[in-house]
């Protein structure tokens, strides 16, 4: 029997509905059906489901996000098209078992034993031969060969004119048309399985039981009945956030035009979060020590999840999905970026909001995240250039080769701190969002900065002005130095020293020369003195700006040298007057204070440039963890497989078994039988011709070879 790639057809009237039935269970429409759900698979693949929008504008533009958006690529797997066809799917694959199943079953019945002798030697594999007993003895002992082979056999005798013939109809392999059937019916019952478990129940509810999604804030007690799914849910899959200490009993389902609540019939309280780190920074261990309450009991069961060790209650299964901020205490300390500003220190959770102001300017304080670990990467860039005379053959085959754990091998990962991100929103909505580290960090320039990190938009890298540290690793010096800038007093103050400091004592009449280059450069640099026709606010741009417009291009070169080594003499005097100020004893001249001053030089002239009037340092933290779960009841699970199971076997069973059938027709010769053997099998072989070769020689040993 072969199976037919068309579809049904009805004995109706009806052209129309002929085709569409003819079309909805023929194999031609269950294949492209098919096609297209493993295109759209690939797109949900590749294309990160259920993200916030804004991410999606972002990677995609406006344009693109809103056309993608209506064609709910977003969220694939539960869009209404994509369950469409699952739905298609299933009917058609469904009629082309229902059409095909009679005919297979009545196929595997068959033993086709009214073949006629002459059809035999149209077979392929075919043989003659002679046997010494009569036609009914030799069909029996056949038969009892055959059987002690594995086949199934069936006699048939018939009337001919030489006598009474014997029809000897074999056949096995009959697994393979199973296979058929196992196949296609795992199609279905994973699509089965899949519709179940997908989004199919919820939107069922939404259409015809009164529930919308939520898409406003506030407290999830304070949502409404109409946006809540009752504990009998048949089948759901959302988030739940449970923060460490608290009890949370209300999943959310996230929906392409906000969320809706699923009432669990149980409670988890997160006792205890537990992450791991490799040596890279990368979590190696989630795991949740978990108390799940049962409502209706009131009875408590601990339990420990972890990622692909999931816990079990009523049916319904508590994954480890990852991890969050559990409303963390965070003390920030304003660090005044401009001569306006006063510092300042303010408490914040993790998650929550603050509401500054800056004379007129409104703005709102958003703490978005804590990170207690950040491991780096501070290994050494190899250059494009390698001098061979530098080269150690022996060390660098030493680095490469031998044991993977050597302890002498260096190590670029370090571990930097906590680090606090926070965004600034103006009175528009506008935000620029902030990420700035607790500790200082060395990155090999001779002196520990302070990275205070910003970016526009979350598509783009932050980008970080370094602020050095002092001798107590903190920022104090560096600020103390940013006030002075600001302070007219103190400005000319360093200036005179300054000049003093520089002149001969034998040559007066050079002080006014340079004073007034001095407090050029620094009213240059600190914006008192603004550039004409140009946007630099201060700093190392406006020294460049009036060089260009004033000192003739060859000069420029020594210029600036002169001018930048007056500027940092300047500078150098400037944070010693202002140590004097606050009680403090001179810094020496050294080394040290070289490194820190070439770092503070660049620094002032990033922060003209900062895009906030303050940067908000972390001081101190409390740290409260929070476990996502990931809770799901899916019914059709045990259908996804018991289909996979059935998908194994039949696609093994046709891959793997040959249906065969064997016939042997048997007439009187003499007081012995002729006998002629053919063979069929569904697929020409070696196998297959091998097997016919030692069939004839055991059924027909004196058959001619």
């Amino acid at each position: 029997m072969t199976v037919s790639s068309r579809g049904l057809e009805l004995p109706v009237s009806s052209h129309a509905l002929r085709a569409a039935v003819e079309l909805l269970s023929s194999m031609r429409f269950a294949i492209s059906l098919l096609t297209v759900i493993c295109i759209a698979s690939v797109i949900g693949t590749v294309l990160k489901q259920h993200e916030p929008l804004n991410n999606y504008i972002n990677q995609f533009g406006p344009f693109w996000a809103e056309v993608f958006g209506q064609l709910d690529l977003y969220a694939v797997y539960s869009a209404w098209w994509f369950l469409l066809i699952l739905a298609f799917l299933v009917t058609s694959t469904s009629l082309c078992i229902a059409r095909n199943a009679p005919k297979i079953f009545a196929d595997l019945r068959a033993y086709k034993e009214n073949m006629r002798e002459q059809a035999l030697q149209a077979f392929h594999h075919k043989a003659q031969g002679s046997l010494d007993e009569a036609p009914e003895a030799a069909a029996q002992r056949l038969a009892r060969l055959l059987a002690t082979g594995g086949w199934k056999v069936k006699l048939q005798r018939r009337d001919t004119t030489a006598g009474a013939g014997w029809m000897v109809a074999a056949k096995a392999g009959a697994a393979n048309k199973i296979g058929y059937l196992a196949a296609h019916s795992a199609i279905v019952l994973v699509c089965i399985g899949g519709l179940l478990d997908g989004d199919l129940m919820v939107r069922a509810q939404m259409w015809w039981g009164g529930k919308t999604p939520y898409s406003g804030g506030g407290m999830i007690a304070d949502v409404k009945p109409e946006h809540r799914l009752g504990e009998r849910n048949p089948t759901f899959r959302g988030n739940l956030l449970v923060a460490e200490g608290t009890v949370s009993s209300t999943a959310i389902l996230n929906q392409s035009d906000g969320i809706l609540l699923q009432e669990l019939p149980f409670a988890i309280e997160l006792k205890k979060f537990i992450v791991e780190h490799y040596s890279t920074g990368m979590p190696k261990l989630f795991a949740s020590e978990i108390v799940i309450h049962d409502k209706a009991t009131g009875e408590m069961r601990e339990a420990r999840v972890e990622v692909n060790h999931p816990a079990n209650f009523k049916g319904i299964e508590i994954y480890q999905s990852s991890f969050d901020d559990g409303g963390s205490t965070v003390r920030l300390k304003a660090l005044p970026m401009q001569s306006t500003t006063k510092s300042f220190e303010i408490e914040g959770v993790i998650g929550g909001s603050s509401q500054l102001s800056n004379g007129q300017e409104k703005l709102t304080l958003e703490y978005t995240g804590l990170r207690v670990i950040n491991v780096e990467n501070f290994g050494a860039q190899s250059p494009s250039g390698v001098d061979v005379r530098k080269v150690d053959l022996r060390s660098s085959l030493q680095e490469r080769l031998g044991a993977a754990n050597k302890h002498d091998a260096p190590k670029t990962q370090r571990n930097v701190g906590p680090s606090v991100t926070y965004k600034l929103r103006d009175a528009a909505g506008q935000a620029r969002e902030f990420h700035n580290y607790m500790l200082p960090v060395d990155l090999g320039d001779g002196v520990p900065v302070f990275l205070m990190g910003v970016r526009d938009t979350p598509a783009e890298a932050f980008r970080y002005v370094r602020i050095p540290a002092d001798a107590e690793g903190s920022t104090d010096e560096f600020f103390r130095l940013r006030a002075a800038l600001a302070d007219p007093a103190l400005r000319a103050l360093a200036v005179r020293r300054y000049a003093a400091r520089m002149v001969d004592p034998t040559r007066k009449d050079l002080l006014p020369q340079l004073t007034a280059s001095a407090a050029r450069a620094l009213a240059l640099f600190s914006g008192v003195e603004p550039v004409p026709d140009s946007n630099a606010k201060g700093g190392l741009q406006s020294l460049a700006d009036f060089m260009e417009k004033n000192v003739p291009e060859a000069e420029r070169g020594r210029a600036g040298e002169m001018l930048i080594r007056i500027l940092n003499g300047v500078l150098y005097e400037l944070l010693q007057v202002a140590r004097e100020k606050a009680g403090l004893k001179p810094w020496t001249s050294d080394e040290a204070t070289a490194s820190f001053m070439t770092q503070a030089v660049l620094a002032l002239s990033d922060t003209f440039f900062y895009p906030a009037p303050m940067a908000l340092q972390l001081t101190d933290f409390k740290q409260v963890q929070a476990s996502v779960f990931q809770v799901a009841r899916a019914p059709g699970k045990t259908v996804v497989y018991l289909g996979c199971a059935l998908l194994i076997l039949g696609i093994f069973a046709m891959l793997y078994v040959r249906e065969r059938r064997l016939w042997i027709w048997l007439t009187p010769q003499g007081a012995g039988s002729q006998a002629s053997m053919a063979l069929s099998s569904n697929r020409k072989t070696l196998d297959a011709d091998r097997e016919f070769e030692q069939l004839r020689d055991k059924l027909l040993p004196r058959s001619p070879t």
